[in-house]
């Protein structure tokens, strides 16, 4: 009898554990703030091999744990050009996402990064990001890291690669190039963790520059 009874007593504590952990696991949906539309027709001489079919609908929305945010508001940016051309680093986490001139930062040509410091590990869901979209056009070897560290040694996770061709020399990508909107580009981490993410491009079908608006890190 006192066995049947711890035996009953274990199930009910077992219950009471996953509905806690059920309800510490609650999904809510979230969506990114957009701004105004910049660009309204057909890109001109875009060319590419790996662009995404035409009419793909723009994924704006997500799903992760309530009490998610974006933990890159106003933190820490540092890049691989120093010396922006146009613009400051600081740009980069803001909150401004409009494509006017004041809004972003242009970095040199050839494969630069931008790099976010959360200032503390994190689990994190989603990083949505703007390059440039009062034009469209389409960015090249995009590619998104979080690591560890801040030099990128450790713990280092590709979350997003579209560079069908290593030409940026951090490994071939699955996924498609894009054209540029106002809707910008949400790329679902699949709860990985870090501290650091970093954000790599290589000019765009328009310029040799890099340019970004604005990156928003969801996590915990």
């Amino acid at each position: 009898m006192k066995k049947q009874i711890k035996y009953v007593s274990y199930l009910v504590l077992m219950g009471i554990v996953a509905v806690g952990i059920a309800r510490a696991e609650e999904m809510v949906k979230i969506a990114l703030e957009l701004p105004k539309a910049m660009f309204v027709g057909t890109p001109k001489n875009v060319k590419t091999k790996n662009l995404e079919r035409p009419g793909t609908q723009r994924v704006t929305t997500m799903m992760a744990p309530a009490g998610t945010v974006n933990l890159a508001k106003d933190k820490a940016v540092e890049s691989s050009d120093a010396f922006p051309v146009i613009g400051e680093l600081s740009y980069v986490v803001d909150g401004d996402k409009e494509g006017a001139d004041g809004s972003y930062v242009e970095l040199g040509p050839g494969v630069q990064w931008v790099q976010v410091d959360l200032g503390a590990a994190h689990d994190i869901y989603g990083i949505s990001f703007w390059h440039f979209h009062s034009e469209g056009r389409v960015y090249r070897d995009v590619v998104i890291q979080v690591a560890d560290d801040k030099d990128f040694i450790t713990n280092v996770q590709t979350v997003f690669n579209n560079d069908h061709d290593n030409s940026a020399g951090l490994g071939v990508g699955k996924d498609k190039e894009y054209v540029e909107t106002n809707k910008g580009r949400l790329v679902e981490a699949k709860n990985v963790k870090g501290r650091f993410v970093r954000l790599y491009s290589n000019g765009s079908t328009s310029t040799d520059m890099n340019h970004y608006i604005e990156v928003e890190v969801f996590g915990k």
